[in-house]
C-alpha cells in the first residue's frame, strides 16, 4: 500500500533509530534534541409554538399585530420585525393595526404606554402586576386565539417579541450568519400559555473592536461604513441576542460623528450607548484627532479638554452609560507620574459637567470607571469614585478577570461591572481571526463574576462580530440568567443552538465539532502556532493533527448531508473554523518534519517543503471560499492576517513559514512507515479499581477529574467543568466564594490512587487553568499536595502574576504549571492527595514524574487503568 504523503514523524524517527551506530547520541537523546532544537442552558423558555393544529392550539393564518400607536418607538420596531418574521416563515404578511378589529391578533405595548395593554389587562386576567418596577421584563400570554406581549418597558417590550420569534423559527443569526427559515404553511399556537421573564445582569452588551481590516473593509463594500444601515444591523442582532449595550466600532471611527442617524437608530432600537474604557463623557477617541486642541494632558490642557467633553455630553442625548476617568491618547497608559489626586479632580470635574448639561445630580446619569490595565493600579492603591458609579472590572485581555470585589465588601450603589474579551489586540500577541473561545471556560470566569455580585455591567469584545457567532450567543444568554445555565449544562446548550440554527437532526454532531474546535484553538490562539509549539518526539504533533483531521472529516461529512439552504450557514459557523484550522495544522507540522529532515538528513525533506507551500496556498482558497458564500455577501470578512507573525502585533502581509531544500536522493524518497514504541506497563492482578501507572519508569498521567475518591464537607463539594481545559475536563472546588481551607485531615480534597515500578525521589507537576489572583492577596491562589501520608506542601499557583513575562507564558500556552517534589517510599501503590486551599482554583492535570520524560506541549498523555 502506498504511504500517504502526509509524513509522519514515526517514519522519520524509525531513520534514526537506524542510524544510532553512526552517532555518539542515543536515540532518546536525538529525539530530545530535535525537540529542542524546534522549542521555541438549562432552563429555557416555555414553548409557545406546536407544528400541528389540535383543540389546544390555534392558528395565526390571517393574524392582525396590534399596536398603540403612542406607545414607545421601539415597540414599532418590533412590530414591523415581527411582521418581518412571519412573512419569512409562512410567505404571508401580516398587518399591523392600531386597535383591535379581529381575531387572532398579537398585542404588544409597554404597561406605561400602551392603551391595548391596558384595556387586555382590564379584560382579561393577566398577571401585569409581575411585570411593574422590573427592569426589561415581559409576559407573554396565550388565550382563545391572541398573544398578548406586555413589557415593563420598551426593551422588555421587544424581547417578548423576539422571544415568539425565536419560537417560531427565526435565529438571531438569520441575517449575520444566513441562518435558513423553515418555511411553513401555518402557525399553531398553544392556548393558555403564560410566561415571564427578566434579565439577571442589568447591562448586557458587546463591544465592536480591533475591526480593522476585516469588518471595517467589510462595512464600507457593503453599507459605506459604520453608518445608521450597519448599526440598524447590530441593533436587531444584540436585540434578537437580548442584550441592550453596545460599545460602538472606535479605530479610525466615532460613532455621534460620522452618521447623524446613527444615535437615532440606537433610540428606535432602544440600544443603549457607551464608549470604551479610554473614551471618556461619550467622545469616541478619534474626535481628538479630529477637533481637539494642544496635548491629550489635564494638567496643561484642561480648558480643551472640558470643551470637548462637555460636547460630548450636550450630543449624546440618547440612553447611554458614560465613562469617566482618563487613559493616555490612544488607548496608552497616563505617564508614570501621574497621581492619583489628579484623576480624582479629573473624575470630579468630568460629573460636573454632567450635571451642567442634563441639569439633574450626576448621580442620576449612569457612569462606569474601567479598572483597566494601569488603572486598576490605581484603584489597589487608593483612588476612588463616587458610590454610584460602577466600577468595571477586566480581564487581563485573554479572558482571566483580573480583580473581583470580596464576599465582605461592602455593596456600592453602582455596583461592579465585568469587560471581558473574545478578541484582543495587543501582548504576547493579536488573536483576531477566529473563534478560540471555549464556552467552558467563559462560564467559568463569568460564573466567579456572578457569584462575586459583579452583576450591573456584562460587555464582551467580539472585534469584527464575526466569527464570534457561538461565543457572543453564549455570553448574552449566561448573562440573561446565570443561574439558568450551570457547569453540567453547557453541551446541552450547545446542542441546543446548533438545533437552532440547523435542526435537531445533527445537533448533537455538530455541538460536539463546535465544542472540539474551540477546545483545540483554545490550547493555544492560532497566530501563536507554529512550527515549534507541539513536540514531535512525543508523536504529539502527529496527534494533534490526526485529531484536527478526523474532525474536519466529521465536519464535512455533517455538511453534504445537510439542505442546500444551510450550506452557507454552516460553512460559517462550522465548517470554516475547523478546516482552516486543520490546514494551518497540517501547514506547521510538515515545518517541523521538514527542519527535523534537514537537521539530521533525513528522507523527504523536499515532500514535507512542497507539502508546506501546498497548504500555504490552501489557505487563501479557503478564505476565498468564505467570501464567495452568499454572493460575496461576506466579502473582506475573513481578510485578518494569521500567518506571519514575528512580534505581538499582526503582519501586513502573510507569509510562508521558512523551509529548505536538500539535495540529494534522500531529499525527495519518502521513509519506511514507522510504528510507536510505548512499552504498556505490567500491573500485578491483584491491583484492582481504576489506577493511574507509571509509563515506561518515567512517570504518571492523571486527568484531574478522573480522581479516585473525592472527600466532600457540608460546605465544600468538588465540581467537574466538562470539557474544560487543553486535553479533557477539569475540577474546581465549589462554592467558589467558598472561604480558604487548611489542609489536611477530611478536609476538601481529591485522591488519586497510583502504581509505580521504582522508589525514590519525584516530583509533580499540576496543571491549571491560568485564573489570576483576583483579590490581589499577599499568596495568592492556593492548592496543596501531597503522596500517601506526608504533610501536605501549600503552593500558590500565581502570586507572580505581576510578572508580565511570566504572565504572558501562562496565557499564551493556557496553563499555568506548578511543580512539587516528593520521595515515593517503594514500589507499588500509592495515593496521591490533591487540596484545597483557596477557592476558584481550576486544576486539569497532575503527572508525576519519576524518571525523565520529553517536553511536550499539552504533557504526557493520561496512564489510567481500569480494573473494576
Amino acid at each position: 500500500m502506498k504511504q500517504k504523503p502526509t509524513l509522519r514523524w514515526a517514519a522519520l524517527r524509525r531513520c534514526l533509530a537506524a542510524r544510532q551506530s553512526d552517532s555518539p547520541l542515543s536515540l532518546k537523546q536525538l529525539s530530545l534534541g530535535i525537540t529542542l532544537c524546534l522549542l521555541t442552558m438549562g432552563s429555557y423558555a416555555q414553548s409557545l409554538v406546536d407544528d400541528k393544529p389540535s383543540n389546544n392550539t390555534f392558528s395565526l393564518a390571517g393574524v392582525v399585530i396590534c399596536v398603540d400607536p403612542r406607545d414607545e418607538a421601539l415597540v414599532q420596531q418590533a412590530a414591523k420585525c415581527l411582521q418581518q418574521d412571519i412573512e419569512m416563515v409562512t410567505g404571508v404578511k401580516p398587518s399591523i393595526s392600531s386597535g383591535i378589529t379581529q381575531q387572532p391578533v398579537i398585542i404588544i405595548g409597554t404597561l406605561a404606554s400602551s392603551s391595548l395593554i391596558k384595556a387586555a389587562g382590564k379584560e382579561r386576567k393577566l398577571p401585569l402586576t409581575a411585570l411593574q418596577n422590573k427592569w426589561e421584563g415581559y409576559l407573554i400570554q396565550t388565550a382563545g386565539n391572541r398573544i398578548v406581549i406586555a413589557g415593563s418597558d420598551r426593551r422588555g417590550a421587544a424581547y417578548g417579541v423576539f422571544e415568539l420569534s425565536k419560537q417560531l423559527g427565526i435565529s438571531p443569526w438569520y441575517w449575520w450568519a444566513d441562518v435558513p427559515v423553515i418555511k411553513k404553511k401555518d402557525l399553531y399556537i398553544k392556548k393558555g400559555v403564560t410566561l415571564t421573564d427578566a434579565p439577571k445582569v442589568k447591562y448586557r452588551g458587546i463591544f465592536i473592536n480591533d475591526e480593522a481590516p476585516a469588518l471595517s473593509g467589510w462595512s464600507k463594500e457593503k453599507f459605506g461604513g459604520f453608518n445608521h444601515l450597519f448599526y440598524e444591523k447590530v441593533f436587531e442582532l444584540i436585540l434578537r441576542l437580548k442584550g441592550n449595550y453596545l460599545w460602538p466600532a472606535m479605530w479610525g471611527n466615532a460613532f455621534y460623528d460620522d452618521d447623524s442617524l446613527n444615535i437615532k437608530m440606537a433610540d428606535r432600537y432602544g440600544i443603549v450607548i457607551g464608549t470604551s474604557h479610554h473614551e471618556p463623557l461619550m467622545r469616541a477617541h478619534d474626535e481628538w484627532r479630529r477637533y481637539g486642541k494642544g496635548k491629550w494632558n489635564y494638567d496643561s490642557n484642561e480648558v480643551k479638554l472640558k470643551e470637548f467633553w462637555r460636547g460630548g455630553m450636550q450630543r449624546a442625548t440618547n440612553e447611554k452609560i458614560v465613562s469617566i476617568g482618563m487613559r493616555g491618547d490612544g488607548d496608552e497608559p497616563m505617564s508614570r507620574q501621574t497621581a492619583t489626586a489628579l484623576l480624582e479632580r479629573i473624575v470630579k470635574d468630568q460629573r460636573q459637567i454632567i450635571e451642567e448639561v442634563t441639569r439633574k445630580p450626576a448621580s442620576e446619569t449612569p457612569q462606569l470607571w474601567a479598572l483597566y490595565k494601569e488603572v486598576q493600579d490605581y484603584y489597589d492603591k487608593g483612588m476612588r469614585v463616587p458610590d454610584d458609579v460602577t466600577l468595571l472590572l477586566c480581564d487581563d485581555n485573554w479572558g482571566n478577570i483580573r480583580k473581583l470585589p470580596k464576599p465582605d465588601e461592602t455593596p456600592r450603589k453602582g455596583g461592579y461591572g465585568i469587560y471581558y474579551h473574545f478578541d484582543y489586540v495587543g501582548g504576547p500577541r493579536n488573536y483576531k481571526w477566529l473563534n478560540t473561545n471555549p464556552i467552558a471556560r467563559v462560564w467559568e470566569q463569568m460564573h466567579l463574576a456572578w457569584e462575586y455580585k459583579a452583576r450591573e455591567i456584562w460587555i464582551v469584545n467580539v472585534g469584527d462580530i464575526k466569527p464570534m457567532e457561538f461565543p457572543i450567543s453564549f455570553f448574552l444568554d449566561y448573562a440573561w440568567n446565570p443561574d439558568a445555565i450551570g457547569p453540567a449544562d453547557l453541551q446541552r446548550y450547545t446542542e441546543r443552538w446548533a438545533a437552532r440554527q440547523f435542526g435537531a437532526a445533527y445537533a448533537s454532531q455538530i455541538a460536539d465539532i463546535i465544542s472540539r474546535y474551540t477546545k483545540y484553538n483554545g490550547r493555544r490562539k492560532p497566530e501563536l502556532l507554529d512550527a515549534n509549539t507541539y513536540s514531535l518526539a512525543t508523536y504529539e504533533w502527529e496527534k494533534v493533527v490526526d485529531d484536527y483531521n478526523e474532525l474536519l472529516k466529521k465536519a464535512t461529512a455533517i455538511g453534504q448531508a445537510l439542505p442546500a439552504a444551510s450550506q452557507d450557514a454552516y460553512f460559517q459557523l462550522v465548517l470554516h473554523p475547523v478546516k482552516a484550522c486543520a490546514n494551518l495544522y497540517e501547514m506547521y507540522y510538515n515545518v517541523a518534519l521538514n527542519k527535523a529532515a534537514n537537521a539530521h538528513d533525513l528522507p523527504g525533506a523536499n515532500i514535507y517543503a512542497d507539502k508546506v507551500k501546498e497548504l500555504y496556498a490552501n489557505d487563501s482558497i479557503i478564505t476565498a471560499q468564505y467570501h464567495s458564500l452568499n454572493n460575496g455577501k461576506w466579502n473582506q470578512m475573513m481578510s485578518q492576517t494569521h500567518i506571519g507573525y514575528t512580534y505581538w502585533q499582526q503582519p501586513n502581509r502573510q507569509s510562508m513559514p521558512e523551509v529548505k531544500y536538500m539535495t540529494g536522493t534522500n531529499a525527495s524518497r519518502l521513509p519506511d512507515g514507522g510504528e510507536k514504541d510505548v512499552k504498556v506497563a505490567s500491573i500485578p492482578a491483584s491491583v484492582t479499581g481504576h489506577v493511574f501507572y507509571e509509563v515506561e519508569l518515567s512517570g504518571v498521567s492523571i486527568g484531574a477529574d478522573h480522581y479516585t475518591r473525592a472527600i466532600n464537607t457540608p460546605d465544600i463539594k468538588w465540581q467537574v467543568l466538562s470539557d474544560h481545559g487543553r486535553t479533557g475536563a477539569a475540577i474546581t472546588p465549589f462554592p467558589v466564594t467558598a472561604k480558604p481551607q487548611k489542609p489536611g485531615g477530611n478536609s476538601p480534597h481529591l485522591e488519586y490512587d497510583i502504581y509505580t515500578f521504582g522508589k525514590g525521589e519525584a516530583s509533580i507537576n499540576a496543571y491549571f487553568s491560568p485564573t489570576l489572583n483576583f483579590h490581589n492577596t499577599a499568596e495568592g491562589l492556593q492548592y496543596a499536595i501531597s503522596v500517601d501520608d506526608e504533610a501536605p506542601q501549600i503552593i500558590s499557583i500565581n502570586k507572580e502574576d505581576s510578572n508580565v513575562r511570566t504572565w504572558e507564558k501562562w496565557v499564551a500556552n493556557n496553563i499555568i504549571i506548578k511543580t512539587s517534589s516528593h520521595v515515593i517510599s517503594q514500589p507499588g501503590r500509592h495515593v496521591v492527595k490533591y487540596w484545597m486551599v483557596s477557592p476558584a482554583v481550576v486544576v486539569q492535570k497532575l503527572v508525576v514524574k519519576t524518571g525523565k520524560q520529553e517536553d511536550s506541549y499539552l504533557g504526557p498523555p493520561e496512564t489510567r487503568l481500569n480494573r473494576d
